[in-house]
This record gives structure tokens, C-alpha cells and sequence, in this order.
């Protein structure tokens, strides 16, 4: 594919994403290439929904093929909560700290036992035209009760990946990323546009 807009405008991510999409895109853009451009309201019910919101906007505005994701936290025993309210759990502008704050404060009286949840991601990639096709990715793990880990973001210290003993801060990036729910998605997406003839 000769490029497509990801539509974003943080510059680590598309870095990120640069790298990723290597070999499959020859030309990766961004919202920053596009400041007419304005963002996409997120008011989707599921992660997919606001993923398409964000892309199939991009594509039409620019008239290039355009990604974009959304991703979040669902917990069990709180009915799949933050979900697509994860960047903004504790309010809206809340920081990691306050997020995880929130969560933990909801989950307090809760057994390790019943703190399931998942990381997922939802990507869809959009033509201008309006077509859209979606990829999602998930990793389960538990909550734990104090977090673990100087690295990653968000909820990732809070979140014990089962397999590895160890929360998704503690893990090496490169294990994070393989098996992370952005990095399952992804990899399915790769996969498309490696045979992708639009």
C-alpha cells in the first residue's frame, strides 16, 4: 500500500506505527499532516464504534485510506466498566493516577479471585468511500490490589498478566507488544494490508 493516514496526532504513536506498518505501507501520515482536519466525536458504545467513527472521518476528509483504534479496560465484575470510558474513568481530563484510583477504590471490596478482566483493542481501517473493516485484539489478566511496574501506562500496573506472573508494566516491551491487545489487533491488520490490492 502506498499510504495510509493514521489517525492520530500523538507522534510517539505513529512512530510506533511506522514501525509496525513497516514493509506493508510505504508512506504512513498522520493528523498532523491534515491540521483542517478536526477530531472525531467519541461517543461510540464499543470500542469498535469509535474506532470506525475516527477512521471512516479521517479517510473522508483526506480521501486516503485511514486507520485508527480504540482500546480499553473491561472489568468482570463491574459489567465491563471503565470500557470505552478507560482514558477518563475518574472524570473527564483525569490522569493514570486518578484512573487507577477509581478502580481500585470500585474494586475494593472484591475477592483477587473475581478481579478478571481484559485489555482490548478495536482497529478499523476505512476507504474514503466510507467502507470500513475492523481487527481486535484482547489479553486477559487480573486486577491486582497495588500496582507493579515502572513501565507502560494507564491501567498497566495494575493489570497481572497470568501467564508471566508479572503486570503488563513489568513485562520487556517487546513482550508487551507481542502479546498485548493492541499487538494482537495489529498484527491482524498487518496481515490484511500485506494483501491488501485496493
Amino acid at each position: 500500500m502506498k499510504e495510509l493516514l493514521v489517525a492520530t496526532g500523538n507522534r510517539g504513536k505513529l512512530k510506533e506505527l511506522e514501525e509496525l506498518l513497516s514493509g506493508v505501507v510505504e508512506r504512513v501520515r498522520s493528523l498532523a499532516d491534515f491540521p483542517e482536519i478536526g477530531a472525531a466525536v467519541e461517543d461510540g458504545a464499543t470500542f469498535e464504534a469509535n474506532a470506525i467513527k475516527k477512521a471512516r472521518h479521517a479517510a473522508q476528509a483526506s480521501g486516503l485510506p485511514a486507520i485508527a483504534d480504540d482500546s480499553g479496560l473491561v472489568v468482570d465484575v463491574l459489567d465491563g466498566r471503565p470500557g470505552v470510558f478507560s482514558a477518563r474513568f475518574a472524570g473527564e481530563g483525569a490522569g493514570d493516577g486518578a484512573n487507577n484510583a477509581r478502580l481500585l477504590t470500585e474494586l475494593a471490596a472484591v475477592q483477587k479471585e473475581q478481579r478478571g478482566a481484559a485489555f482490548c483493542c478495536a482497529i478499523a481501517f476505512c476507504l474514503p468511500g466510507g467502507e470500513c473493516r475492523t481487527f481486535s485484539g484482547e489479553v486477559r489478566g487480573t486486577i491486582l490490589s497495588t500496582p507493579a511496574g515502572e513501565g507502560g501506562f494507564g491501567y498497566d500496573p495494575l493489570f497481572l498478566v497470568p501467564e508471566y506472573g508479572k503486570t503488563m508494566a513489568e513485562l520487556p516491551l517487546t513482550v508487551k507488544n507481542r502479546i498485548s491487545h493492541r499487538g494482537r489487533a495489529f498484527a491482524l491488520l498487518k496481515e490484511y494490508l500485506a494483501t491488501y490490492r485496493g
